[in-house]
């Protein structure tokens, strides 16, 4: 079968070489470190890591590719709700590594239309208001940034929650024009990911010494305990098991 992609007219083309790489499985089998070299060296400044500032190990992958090339790119969604320790942190990786950090902003009016219709705290009504905010918020910033990129990067891992338990380290995102997706610690361990923060200094949110593993807007974390699911603080008024606000999971009707 010939390796030449068929695409949408929506979707980004992509190379025999890098085809060639996804199918050979090679990214299986190479270390974080290779897969972001390989990054770099195919896409450029047209490659950028997601970073939220609120798990460590969106900062472990920065801390990796500025070793890689000072001048790979980074970005954050700024929702506009969250916690002061997560903008504190944003100051500090600028001071450390001398980093551009790309802020990312929903669009305003979007907001104030659905504030003004919904409330404030429209998330704890339901979940369809909780993804409405997530989309316009979140998704939807996104999306506008990635239709910029060839690739991005990614921190997640296999561990988090069973919606990522068959996450690849290299993956054409069909949700975004068919554009590369890299998740070079999808099989990583959460004892993994703090060696690696131990042993290079990397500095990583205030809120996970007071029992926040991950931290997304202010008012939909909270602390847990030592022994509950890692993404169990998030959204925790739900019953669902999947706890996603939308950016990493394939469209479905409700445009999450």
């Amino acid at each position: 079968m010939s390796l030449e992609l068929v695409a949408e007219k929506s979707e980004k083309m992509i190379n025999n070489n890098i085809l060639e790489y996804i199918e050979s499985g090679a990214a299986e089998a190479a270390t974080p470190q290779e897969i972001l070299t390989w990054g770099i060296e195919n896409f450029g400044d047209k490659l950028a890591l997601s970073c939220s500032f609120g798990a460590p190990e969106g900062l472990v992958l920065l801390d990796m590719m500025h070793r890689i090339d000072p001048a790979s790119r980074v970005f954050v969604l700024d929702t506009g709700r969250l916690p002061q320790a997560t903008y504190d942190l944003i100051d500090r990786v600028r001071d450390r590594y001398d980093k551009r950090v790309e802020v990312i902003f929903p669009d305003a009016e979007r907001v104030q239309t659905m504030v003004r219709n919904d409330g404030l705290n429209l998330f704890y009504e339901s979940v369809e208001k909780r993804e409405l905010c997530c989309r316009i918020r979140k998704v939807e910033p996104l999306n506008r940034f990635l239709s910029g990129l060839d690739a991005w990067v990614t921190g997640l891992r296999r561990e988090h929650s069973s919606a990522r338990e068959q996450t690849a380290k290299v993956e054409i995102d069909r949700a975004h024009a068919g554009i590369m997706k890299l998740n070079p610690i999808a099989d990583w361990s959460r004892e993994q990911v703090r060696d690696y923060v131990q042993k290079n200094e990397v500095p990583t949110n205030r809120l996970h010494a007071e029992g926040y593993p991950s931290v997304g807007c202010e008012p939909c974390s909270r602390a847990i305990g030592p022994d509950d699911d890692q993404r169990s603080g998030r959204w925790w008024w739900e019953n669902s098991e999947i706890k996603e606000c939308g950016i990493h999971l394939e469209e479905r009707g409700s445009g999450i």
